[in-house]
């Protein structure tokens, strides 16, 4: 059994470590809390943006733009005149102390990677950046976007990267591979095809009554789709980063609070056993001090015979 001296030493450091366990959860709550009121700012103008796309598709029949699927080819269907190189945009978090959360991401982006060969990997945050590279994995090595603080300037750089080598052909298709944070009750990791985009991407965006039969479009409206449409991809890579870093703190704070309370109940068992060895060692010390007084009555007694 351990002394009374070392359970109080261990008490003290898992004390400490409580400490630490618990100011990351309210650290994490409140970036969570700033990240989700960045997001609902921003939110509404996509989802706009998003309904005036389809308002451009109800005035024309065929769609014929570098951003989009070949007209006639099924969203789910793998056209061969794209099997060339896919890059995939990887958000994971800059650290651990989160769970399964970066986990969960890399699962679901080898999954992607293992049904082609031909790939190129870009990632936000350092701990997929660690994990790829000893995996041997090909990244962009310049690509070095941290997971923290998502803002709208570091999605259009991110969107600049990869449009711009999808226009230029040197990838035919781009996906990204993020957490959906959802309501916050089940975060989870999800992958979208961000380029080439599909007609029915935005079946159903636009307000009511909206088609858009008396809107007038300059130059053209395919020109106006190709200025309105990167614009589009950059928020939705915005609301990727936004949607992961929430879940990120999300899962940060559930795996301190199980961490606080986990330390709780190390602190109660070990309280427990302190009083153990502090009443056995009061017991012993009274047993001690009673034979130590019979022991002198005995003395005393045999002194007077």
């Amino acid at each position: 059994m351990s002394s009374a001296k070392d359970i109080k030493r261990r008490i003290s450091s898992v004390t400490d470590t409580q400490k630490i366990t618990n100011a990351m959860y309210l650290i994490a709550s409140t970036k969570l809390r700033k990240a989700r009121n960045d997001l609902s700012n921003t939110e509404p103008y996509f989802q706009a943006l998003k309904g005036e796309i389809e308002r451009i598709f109800n005035t024309i029949d065929q769609v014929d733009s570098q951003y989009f699927l070949p007209e006639g080819l099924e969203d789910t269907e793998e056209d061969p005149e794209l099997a060339g190189k896919y890059a995939y945009l990887v958000i994971t978090a800059d650290k651990g102390l989160a769970g399964a959360y970066n986990q969960n991401v890399i699962k679901v982006a080898e999954q992607l990677l293992s049904r082609h060969k031909d790939n190129q990997i870009y990632v936000v945050g350092e701990y997929g950046r660690v994990y790829f590279s000893k995996h041997n994995y090909e990244i962009d090595q310049s690509f070095l976007y941290t997971a923290q603080n998502p803002t709208m300037n570091r999605a259009r750089e991110i969107g600049a990267v990869l449009i711009d080598s999808f226009l230029n052909g040197e990838i035919s298709k781009v996906y990204i591979v993020y957490t959906d944070f959802g309501k916050g009750m089940e975060p989870e990791a999800v992958s979208t095809r961000l380029l080439p985009v599909h007609r029915s991407s935005f079946e159903g965006a636009a307000q009511k009554g909206a088609d858009g039969d008396d809107m007038e479009y300059s130059p053209s409206q395919m020109e106006v789709l190709d200025n309105v449409l990167p614009n589009y991809l950059i928020g939705y890579i915005y609301s990727a980063l936004v949607d992961s870093y929430c879940s990120e703190q999300n899962a940060r704070m559930m795996a301190m609070d199980r961490a606080t309370q986990n330390a709780q109940d190390i602190l109660d068992r070990l309280n427990l056993e302190y009083n153990h060895v502090r009443q056995s060692a009061i017991t012993q010390e009274i047993i001690e001090i009673s034979a130590g007084a019979k022991s002198q009555k005995q003395h005393k007694s045999r002194e007077s015979i």
